[in-house]
C-alpha cells in the first residue's frame, strides 16, 4: 500500500504542474520575468478549490483579465454539487447556473467581491476548452501572448498540451488548483490533508490513470501520433513505471472518454 501510495502521487506530481510556487506578482517575474500575464483562465473541470485559486490570483493582480471556461462535462456534477454544500443559496440567486463556468461565477459571488471578465459556457472537453477560448479571446480583442492556466491537477499537464497546440507561440503558466498528498494509513489510502471539494480516493485514481494513455505519443493517445488532439508530451521514466504498477493493481480503474462530451468537429 505505501508502494501505492508513492505510485500515486508520483502521477499526481507529473500531471498536476505548477510551473510557480504561488501565484503571485513576485513569483512571476522570478520565475518568468513579468508580474503581470495577460489572462488567467481557470478551467471548469476543476474541484471546487479552483474558485478559491482564481480569487487568490485576482486579489494579487497577476492577470489583466479573468475568464472560467466550462460547459457540461464529465465533472460537472460534482461541482454543482459541492457548489450547493457550500453555498445553498447559489440556486436560488442563480436559477440558471448550470454550465461551470456559471457555477464557479456564481460561487465566487457567494464566497468573495470578485467578478471575472467573461464566461466562456460552451465546452465540453480540454480540447474545445482551449479553442473556444482563445476564439472569445480573440472577438473581444484581447492580447493572450502571456497565459496563466488553471485546471484540475489530474488535467493541468493536458491542458498545458492542448495550448501549445493551438496557441505554440504563447507563454504559457501552468498552475494546478491543488496539490494532493496521498498516504498509507493501516492499510488505507488517505489525502495527507482536506482539500475543499476533493474527489473520493476512487475517482482520483481513476482521474490520474487516465491521464496517461491520453498523453502517450502513440496511436491510442491524443498526441500528434494518434488523435492529434494536442501537442506532444514527454512521460518520464518513473512516472511510466508508477502507472504501469497501478494498472496491474487497478486493471478496470482507467477513466474511458465519454462520447456525449466530444467535440462536434
Amino acid at each position: 500500500m505505501t508502494t501505492t501510495a508513492h505510485n500515486i502521487n508520483t502521477l499526481a506530481a507529473f500531471c498536476g504542474r505548477r510551473d510557480v510556487k504561488t501565484l503571485t506578482r513576485e513569483a512571476l517575474k522570478e520565475q518568468f520575468g513579468f508580474e503581470q500575464a495577460d489572462v488567467m483562465v481557470l478551467f471548469g473541470g476543476s474541484i471546487l478549490c479552483g474558485g478559491d485559486v482564481l480569487a487568490r490570483a485576482m486579489e494579487e493582480g497577476v492577470a489583466a483579465h479573468y475568464i472560467i471556461s466550462g460547459g457540461a462535462g464529465h465533472t460537472t456534477e460534482a461541482l454543482r454539487e459541492q457548489a450547493r454544500k457550500v453555498c445553498p443559496e447559489i440556486w436560488k440567486e442563480n436559477p440558471e447556473a448550470e454550465s461551470e463556468a456559471e457555477i464557479f461565477a456564481a460561487y465566487l459571488q457567494c464566497t468573495t467581491r470578485w467578478v471575472p471578465d467573461a464566461l466562456e459556457r460552451e465546452s465540453t472537453n480540454c480540447g474545445n476548452n482551449i479553442t473556444n477560448v482563445l476564439a472569445l479571446l480573440k472577438e473581444r480583442g484581447i492580447s493572450a501572448n502571456r497565459m496563466i492556466i488553471a485546471q484540475d491537477a489530474t488535467m493541468q499537464q493536458r491542458m498545458d498540451a492542448v495550448l501549445r497546440k493551438f496557441a505554440p507561440d504563447t507563454v504559457i503558466v501552468n498552475y494546478a488548483t491543488y496539490q494532493a498528498v496521498v498516504e498509507e494509513v493501516d492499510g488505507r489510502l488517505r489525502f495527507t490533508r482536506d482539500i475543499p471539494g476533493m474527489w473520493e480516493m476512487d475517482r482520483y485514481l481513476s482521474l490520474l490513470m487516465g491521464e496517461i494513455p491520453r498523453l502517450t505519443n502513440d496511436r491510442e493517445g491524443y498526441g500528434p501520433k494518434g488523435k492529434n488532439y494536442l501537442a506532444a508530451v514527454a512521460i518520464p521514466r518513473e512516472v511510466r513505471k508508477a502507472f504501469d504498477a497501478l494498472k496491474a493493481e487497478n486493471p478496470g480503474r482507467i477513466r474511458k472518454a465519454n462520447p456525449q462530451f466530444a467535440s462536434r468537429a
